[in-house]
């Protein structure tokens, strides 16, 4: 839904940027298929199902294509196979989460090549170097190309990765794989949930991409249970049947990519409106055109959502022609504003934007959720489980593993409630019980090791309680800052800095990842207690954070974010808004519409 300050219904410009607006479209029949269902203030007229809700006093709306939660999800069934489907991305990052701790104890894989601490901990690091570099890079290609093609290049990437490990003949073999496919899951982490944003209705955005946290979770379970299964075989095939098993869904996502639609908010970027037209009524199940030149004229919500899109794209255009103008007064060289001609320094120049007043705000929430995502410990567990479930006095690999295994399935059944609350009750209610559940667990669990490292053996039950800690801590997790660490990097971002912030906003994942993976070894060698104090520590700056800090973003479009920004900047900018909504005749709209409601 969309609820800014102030909300207008769109007319479309037309290709050329300053004719607005077309005769044709200006005389679009605003009420056809219409009836009002409430005269209440604010009115709300239902629309072959959805709703468009206007207050006649401040003339803001909203808007929506059908209710929220599971219900939601079955009404936009299409568009939840697309993101479903897109989140298979997620899937390969989970895997790799999840198979590397069992192939790293594997009888055959530690006779065949013994390794050190120190390597131990580069093995699971050297991937997130390369997703860091593969997330940068990520951003880049998903604006100069495609969504689609930018998820094929990566699935590519990921599968001769993922061929060196399956194939792997020496212990540098492996880490070349891991780094070659690091590049192919840093990709994808970020690419997935960038086009499963621009793909969702407002009120089901959400639960939609809580799907890849979804996925990433089912990624680590079966990561994990695979090599569990298989950890007993006595050959190398132990480690390289569940190495080799992730080669099966990069395929499967890179050939599938043909069938996905469109992104219709890139295709607006491009100037590309017919195909976005044609993608967007697909997307939302509403084609109620009779050919292709007026697929879906017909249906306001259609015509709403796409031309909000326009309006967009013309203040972003706006936006940089000021800048081109003002780099000109200025006397110096503007080429560096235009990306088709500025090369390394245009993108040098863009990726430095994101810092600018404008966008800082953003930035620092798009980074920021992914350091309290991995320093909550999640990944601790994950990667080192056996060694962290160890330390608070289960014995035993079998006893371990199982225990460990168990944190990606408790984590599974979290991210399901999430799916059906993210939308209803927001986004920041989740993340502050979230961080509050997570530190309470953490700070628990280091009184229990605290009280007993010393003789675990005679306070069995305390142990037990340490692991239900444990499994407390990942349901906080999976129903807040799991899934919504995936969320919010791309809901908070304009269109024109989507890809790039997304893909700084994933490389700080990954960056805090590595190290998550390289210094929990040597945390809960140098003490378990304190490497849960750590995690408590940062958790409690988390529920801070998202209480002081975080704004509301759930059933708002995307392209009403961006109010949701008080700075001087977006002042400014918020002026060029108007003057293209006036010039549109977006107001007079607006108000005939609520005054004929």
């Amino acid at each position: 839904m969309s609820t800014g300050d102030a909300g207008y219904i769109v007319l479309s410009p037309s290709d050329e940027p300053r004719q607005y607006p077309p005769v044709q479209e200006a005389n679009t029949p605003l009420l056809s298929h219409e009836h009002v269902v409430s005269s209440g203030d604010p009115r709300t007229i239902s629309i072959h199902g959805g709703t468009f809700t206007v207050d006649p006093t401040s003339h803001s709306y909203s808007y929506a294509y059908g209710p929220k939660g599971l219900a939601g999800l079955k009404h936009n069934k299409y568009a939840l196979l697309c993101a479903f489907f897109a989140s298979i991305g997620g899937l390969e990052f989970g895997y790799d989460q999840g198979v590397i701790a069992n192939v790293l104890v594997m009888n055959d894989f530690i006779r065949r090549w013994p390794i050190t601490p120190l390597q131990k901990g580069s093995m699971t690091a050297v991937l997130e170097l390369g997703a860091l570099i593969g997330a940068l890079s990520g951003g880049i290609h998903a604006d100069r190309y495609s969504r689609g093609r930018a998820i094929v290049l990566a699935c590519i990437v990921f599968c001769i990765g993922s061929s060196f490990q399956c194939f792997a003949q020496s212990l540098s073999h492996l880490f070349v794989g891991r780094a070659i496919g690091g590049l192919g899951v840093g990709a994808l982490s970020m690419l997935s949930p960038l086009y499963m944003a621009e793909i969702s209705p407002p009120e089901v955005r959400g639960s939609l991409m809580a799907l890849e946290q979804l996925s990433i979770v089912l990624g680590v379970v079966f990561g994990f249970w695979t090599g569990f299964m298989t950890r007993d075989i006595p050959s190398s095939l132990s480690w390289r049947i569940p190495l080799g098993i992730q080669l099966i869904p990069g395929i499967i996502l890179a050939l599938g990519c043909a069938f996905l639609p469109p992104s219709p908010r890139l295709l607006v970027l491009h100037g590309q409106y017919d195909e976005a037209r044609r993608s967007l009524s697909r997307l939302r199940l509403r084609d109620h055109g009779d050919d292709d030149e007026n697929e879906g004229q017909g249906d306001l919500l259609v015509q709403l959502e796409l031309l909000e899109m326009k309006v967009e794209t013309t203040l972003i255009q706006r936006t940089l022609e000021h800048e081109l103008q003002l780099e000109a007064e200025a006397g110096g060289d503007a080429t560096y504003l235009n990306p088709a001609k500025g090369g390394l320094e245009a993108e040098w120049r863009t990726w430095k934007k994101l810092f600018s007043h404008r966008f800082r705000g953003r930035t620092w929430i798009g980074v920021l959720i992914m350091v309290f995502q991995q320093w909550s410990g999640i990944n601790a567990l994950l990667y080192y489980g056996p060694t962290l479930v160890h330390s608070i006095g289960l014995s035993g690999d079998t006893v371990t593993l199982l225990v460990s295994g168990g944190i990606g399935i408790v984590q599974f059944l979290a991210v399901l409630p999430a799916i059906v609350f993210i939308d209803r009750v927001g986004r920041r209610v989740l993340l502050r019980g979230g961080g509050l559940m997570m530190a309470a667990s953490h700070l628990g669990i280091a009184v229990l090791v605290i009280l007993f490292q010393s003789d675990w053996s005679a306070h069995p039950l305390a142990a037990w309680i340490a692991v239900g800690g444990i499994y407390t801590f990942t349901f906080a997790y999976g129903i807040s800052f799991g899934p919504i660490g995936w969320v919010l990097p791309s809901e908070v971002f304009p269109l024109s800095m989507r890809s790039k912030g997304v893909a700084l906003s994933t490389a700080s994942n990954w960056i805090n990842n590595f190290f998550i993976g390289l210094l929990t070894p040597v945390l809960v060698n140098f003490s378990a207690a304190t490497t849960f104090l750590v995690f408590a520590s940062a958790c409690v700056l988390a529920y801070l954070w998202a209480t002081y800090f975080i704004p509301e973003t759930a059933n708002i479009s995307l392209e009403e974010v961006d109010k949701l920004f008080k700075s001087a900047a977006g002042r400014d900018e918020a002026v060029v808004r108007a003057q293209i909504e006036e010039e549109l005749g977006l107001t007079d709209l607006v108000r005939e519409l609520a005054e004929e409601s």
